[in-house]
């Protein structure tokens, strides 16, 4: 039975948050390197000044709990969401899922644009009732008590969420990072109850050689492009795949550390041309960030990773694809960004927009566009 949740950070936590900020020890940095080895000493300190003196998390706080929260344990897990009917009766239900570094924050100032799209350009046909979970290890979603909690098991505690705790038959799905992965997954497993599968990365990728058709150029060149930005730009992936919770004594511990971390990931990921506010202010990055300090939860929500390295969840069986119809928002400024032939061979894809500007979190920095896209998507398909 989902139960009302509201967020309550005691103020100790905040008066400890703040005491570890002015008692921060700080590295010293090669001049003029700027981000080449990570996010610079004078940003770190900039931001961490504002967090300590000028952000204010009880504003916040307030704000979210305006919005209607839950939590529901689901097959012994406890799993916190926002669930957002819209007011029109023929609504359609859509669950929106995030990644990491965010949150079900990512996911705020699109909600009114879906729940009540007549007031932001649409029509009451246009109207979605929505749910934001948090994954299991995130934020107000406790972390998992055992290993074996990957995506495509993540993927059916949410079917049950929808189905038992919610009571919707079938629904829409939505999602980014982590987020493409889950809903991939439930798309492929419960067919039957997807009326259709939006995603902003893709998830899931189909098994190549064998009887597949051969790689074109553009798949060549993507695949060769994607191995050397691992190489170069992903050893988070490594750290976080192999050993997440030596990581998180740091993160967890030092909030600065817990900042450089992230804000090195929202510089290089959202498409802000090199300077974070051009994508997200102040505040918003720093709300999504307080959510992860107050929770505690960095070191659970890298866990995520270990899973998927040790079990490779993202690969389809040979021979299969998700034929759920499926939308696919090409934004620029995303971590990869693959031509469309690679992306059909693992989803039935029926809509691709390539959008003008944004990139990995895309309800977070364009949710007019993430908007318009979700909506036309789902008006060409059957409800």
């Amino acid at each position: 039975m989902a139960t009302p949740f509201r967020i309550e950070t005691p103020e100790a936590v905040l008066h400890d948050l703040r005491e570890r900020l002015r008692r921060t020890r700080w590295p010293g940095q090669v001049q003029g390197i700027g981000w080449a080895q990570g996010s610079p000493l004078e940003a770190v300190q900039a931001m961490a000044a504002y967090w300590l003196e000028g952000y204010d998390w009880r504003a916040h706080e307030a704000q979210l709990n305006a919005l209607p929260h839950f939590r529901a344990e689901v097959d012994g897990q406890v799993l916190h969401f926002i669930h957002l009917r819209s007011t029109h009766a023929q609504a359609r239900p859509l669950l929106l899922q995030h990644g990491w570094p965010g949150s079900f924050y990512e996911f705020v100032k699109l909600l009114p644009l879906l729940t009540q799209p007549e007031a932001h350009g649409g029509t009451p046909a246009d109207a979605f009732h929505v749910v934001v979970p948090s994954l299991p290890g995130y934020t107000f979603s406790p972390p998992p008590a055992a290993p074996g909690m990957g995506t495509r098991r993540i993927g059916g505690l949410l079917h049950r969420l929808m189905q038992q705790e919610l009571g919707y038959a079938r629904y829409g799905l939505q999602g980014g990072d982590w987020g493409a992965v889950v809903t991939s997954w439930m798309a492929q497993e419960q067919p039957q109850r997807v009326l259709g599968l939006h995603l902003n990365m893709q998830g899931v990728r189909a098994k190549t050689g064998g009887g597949a058709p051969p790689l074109d150029e553009a798949e060549q060149a993507y695949l060769a492009g994607a191995r050397a930005k691992f190489q170069e730009d992903m050893a988070y992936y490594a750290i976080q795949g192999t050993r997440p919770q030596t990581l998180g004594y740091g993160l967890t511990d030092s909030p600065a550390g817990l900042l450089g971390w992230l804000l090195e990931k929202f510089r290089a990921w959202t498409d802000c041309g090199g300077e974070l506010e051009n994508a997200l202010t102040r505040d918003e990055f720093l709300t999504n960030l307080t959510l992860y300090w107050v929770t505690g939860c960095i070191a659970s929500s890298t866990r995520l990773y270990y899973e998927h390295v040790h079990s490779r969840d993202d690969q389809l069986p040979p021979g299969a694809r998700v034929e759920t119809p499926t939308g696919f928002a090409n934004f620029p400024g995303e971590i990869f960004t693959p031509p469309r032939r690679w992306v059909e061979r693992a989803y039935n894809v029926v809509r691709w927009t390539d959008m003008p500007r944004g990139g990995h979190f895309a309800a977070f920095e364009q949710p007019a566009l993430l908007a318009g896209d979700l909506r036309a998507f789902f008006a060409g398909l059957p409800a």
